[in-house]
C-alpha cells in the first residue's frame, strides 16, 4: 500500500466532518435497530438477546471497515486523506487513537481481516429482520456516503474506484434483498467476535452506548405522565391521519374521565379497547398501534404497552393440534400490551372450511375475555375483508365494536413522508424535485386500487432515488456536500409514471394549492415557489411553502 503524496487534512475539514458524521449515523441506526428487534421481534432472532446486541455491535464496526477497505485497495495505493480518514475510523470503532505511525501496519492488517468477511454475513441481518428492513435506504445511503467519501478525499476519482463504487452499490442491492428468518444461517459466516480485535485496539468494552433496557412500565405516575404526553405528541406529530388523531384523543379523553370518576367513587364506564384498523397499505396502521401500546402504558391500563405482531402464519399451523399451542405462545408475548394481527381476515377462509384459522380465532376470542385486563388486540387489514371477517363470528363483532379508518394519503402527504425520510439521512430536495414528486405521486393516486403501497410507496421511490443518485455521482470530483446531499429531479423514479406524464403538467402551467396557516383558506401558487417564502393573497400571512396539493385544471 505505497502512499500517494497528498497532505493530510485536517479534522475540521469539511469532508473529514462529513465522514465522522456518517459514521455516527450508522452506529445510531445499529443501534436504533437492535432496540426496534428486542422490541417486537426477540422471539425470532434465535439467540440471546446480549448475544444479538454484541453481534450487531461487531457488524456495525466490520461494515465500515469494509467499505473503507475496499474503496482504499481499490487502486492500490493509499493517500495520506485516507489515512487521515483511517485515523477516525479506528477511534470510531474502537474508542482508541491510533498514532500516525502505526496507521500503516494497523490498516494493513485490519484489510487483512476484512477481506475474510462475506457482504453477505454483514448485510444479512438487515435483510432478514422486519425491523432492520425498514431501514435499508438508511443503511444504503451510509454505506454509499462513506465510500464516495474515502474515494473523493484525495480531490479526485480513479477509475478503479468508480468501478468499486459501482461494485458496492451493486452488492447493497443484491444483498438487501429481504430474505426468510431462516435463510442462509452459517453461524462460520457471522462474526460473533470481531476478527478487527487481534489486530490489539483497545476497544473501550465499559462503553454503555449499546446498552439495550428492556420495555417496563414507568415507575411512577410522573413517568407515566410524561410517557403519555410523549406518546401523544409523537401521534400528533405524524403526517396526515387527521381522523385517527381525532379519535385516539377522544379515546384518550373519555379513559382520563373515567379514571377520575373512579377515584372520586363514581361508577366506571368499562368499554372495550379492542380495535380494528381498516385501510390499505402503508397508512401508518403499524406505527399507531404502537402509539397506542405506549399510550395505554403511560395511562396505567397496560404494565408494559409493547407491541407484537404477527399475521396468520404466526398463528396458525400447519398441522392438527397445533394451532392453537401457536396461537396462545404468541398472545403470551403480547400479555401486558398491544397483539397486532396485521391481514387479520386471512385468519378465515373466504371459501370452504378452515378449521385451523376458525381454531386460531376461537382461541383468541377466550384469551380476549381470560386476559382482558392485560391485553388489547388489534385487527387490522383492508377495509371491505375484514367486514367480511366479522360477519363470520359474533364473537368477534361484540369484542372489536371500535374501528378505525385509515385513508390513503394524498401527493403532498406522501411528498412530507419522502422528506421526512430525505433529513433524516441528511438529502436535500431543490423545488424541481420537489414539483416531480408531486406529478408522480398524483399520477399514481389518481389510478389506484386497494393495493396501493402509501407510505410504503414513498419508501420505494426514495430507495430508488438515493441509488440513482449513487450511480450519477460515483465519478464526480472533487467531492462536495452539496453533490453528496442533493436529490436532483433526474434522481426521481417511479416505475409506472412515463415522461409524457411530467412534460405535460409542465406544458399545462399547473398550480400548486394549499391551505393558508393563517386563514385557513386554499391558495395558489406557482410550482417553482416551493421550498421559499410566500404570502396569503387574502389575509397577507407570510409562510414557508414546502409542499402543495396539484390544482384542478
Amino acid at each position: 500500500m505505497p502512499d500517494m503524496p497528498d497532505p493530510a487534512l485536517s479534522i475540521d475539514d469539511p469532508l473529514v466532518v462529513q465522514f465522522r458524521q456518517a459514521m455516527c449515523d450508522c452506529r445510531e441506526l445499529f443501534k436504533a435497530g437492535v432496540r426496534e428487534c428486542l422490541a417486537e421481534h426477540a422471539d425470532a432472532l434465535g439467540e440471546k438477546p446480549d448475544n444479538f446486541v454484541e453481534r450487531m455491535r461487531n457488524l456495525e464496526r466490520e461494515l465500515l471497515v469494509k467499505v473503507f477497505v475496499e474503496i482504499a485497495q481499490s487502486d492500490g495505493r493509499v493517500s495520506a486523506s485516507e489515512f487521515s480518514l483511517a485515523a477516525e475510523l479506528f477511534e470510531h470503532a474502537w474508542r482508541t487513537k491510533v498514532e500516525s505511525g502505526r496507521l500503516r501496519e494497523t490498516l494493513k492488517q485490519v484489510a487483512a481481516q476484512s477481506g475474510a468477511l462475506s457482504w453477505g454475513s454483514l448485510l444479512r441481518p438487515f435483510a432478514q429482520l422486519p425491523p432492520l428492513r425498514k431501514r435499508v435506504a438508511e443503511l444504503e445511503t451510509i454505506v454509499v456516503r462513506v465510500a464516495n467519501l474515502v474515494a473523493k478525499i484525495d480531490g479526485h476519482v480513479s477509475p478503479d474506484e468508480t468501478a468499486r463504487l459501482k461494485w458496492i452499490q451493486d452488492e447493497l442491492e443484491r444483498q438487501l434483498v429481504p430474505l426468510p428468518l431462516d435463510a442462509g444461517d452459517d453461524d462460520d459466516d457471522l462474526p460473533v467476535v470481531s476478527r478487527a480485535q487481534t489486530v490489539k485496539l483497545a476497544a473501550d468494552e465499559d462503553d454503555d452506548d449499546w446498552t439495550i433496557s428492556k420495555t417496563a412500565a414507568p415507575a411512577s405516575a410522573e413517568a407515566r405522565a410524561k410517557q403519555l404526553a410523549e406518546a401523544l405528541a409523537e401521534l400528533h406529530g405524524l403526517i396526515g391521519l387527521a381522523s385517527i388523531k381525532h379519535d385516539v384523543q377522544e379515546l384518550v379523553n373519555f379513559l382520563k374521565i373515567q379514571e377520575h370518576r373512579a377515584k372520586v367513587g363514581l361508577p366506571r364506564t368499562e368499554v372495550s379497547l379492542h380495535m380494528l384498523f381498516c385501510g390499505n397499505p402503508g397508512t401508518g396502521k403499524t406505527t399507531v398501534a404502537r402509539l397506542l401500546g405506549r399510550i395505554f402504558g403511560g395511562m396505567g391500563i397496560l404494565t408494559r404497552g409493547h407491541l407484537v405482531e404477527t399475521d396468520r402464519s404466526g398463528l396458525v399451523a400447519k398441522y392438527a393440534g397445533q394451532t392453537g399451542p401457536k396461537t396462545h405462545k404468541k398472545i403470551d408475548e403480547a400479555l401486558d400490551g398491544v397483539l397486532f394481527i396485521d391481514e387479520a381476515y386471512s385468519l378465515v377462509a373466504e371459501r370452504g372450511d378452515d378449521p385451523y384459522g376458525s381454531e386460531a380465532v376461537q382461541a383468541l376470542l377466550k384469551r380476549i375475555e381470560d386476559d382482558r385486563r392485560r391485553l388489547v388486540v388489534v385487527l387490522a387489514g383492508y377495509p371491505e375483508p375484514m367486514q367480511a371477517l366479522l360477519d363470520t363470528n359474533p364473537g368477534l363483532t361484540s369484542r372489536f365494536g371500535r374501528r378505525l379508518d385509515f385513508a390513503d394519503y394524498t401527493a403532498s402527504e406522501l411528498g412530507r413522508i419522502f422528506q421526512t425520510m430525505c433529513e433524516q439521512n441528511r438529502y436535500v430536495l431543490p423545488w424541481p424535485t420537489r414539483w416531480k414528486l408531486l406529478v408522480g405521486f398524483q399520477h399514481l393516486l389518481d389510478r389506484r386500487d386497494e393495493t396501493f403501497g402509501n407510505g410504503r410507496l414513498a419508501r420505494n421511490v426514495f430507495e430508488a432515488s438515493i441509488r440513482r443518485l449513487a450511480n450519477r455521482v460515483a465519478a464526480i470530483a472533487p467531492l462536495t456536500v452539496e453533490v453528496l446531499t442533493t436529490l436532483m429531479e433526474d434522481d426521481i423514479v417511479f416505475a409506472d409514471v412515463p415522461q409524457t406524464i411530467y412534460d405535460g403538467f409542465k406544458a399545462s402551467s399547473r398550480r400548486l394549492t394549499v391551505a393558508c396557516p393563517g386563514c385557513a383558506q386554499p391558495v395558489r401558487f406557482a410550482p417553482d415557489v416551493l421550498c421559499r417564502k410566500v404570502s396569503c393573497k387574502r389575509c397577507q400571512h407570510e409562510f414557508q411553502l414546502e409542499w402543495g396539493e396539484l390544482a384542478a385544471r
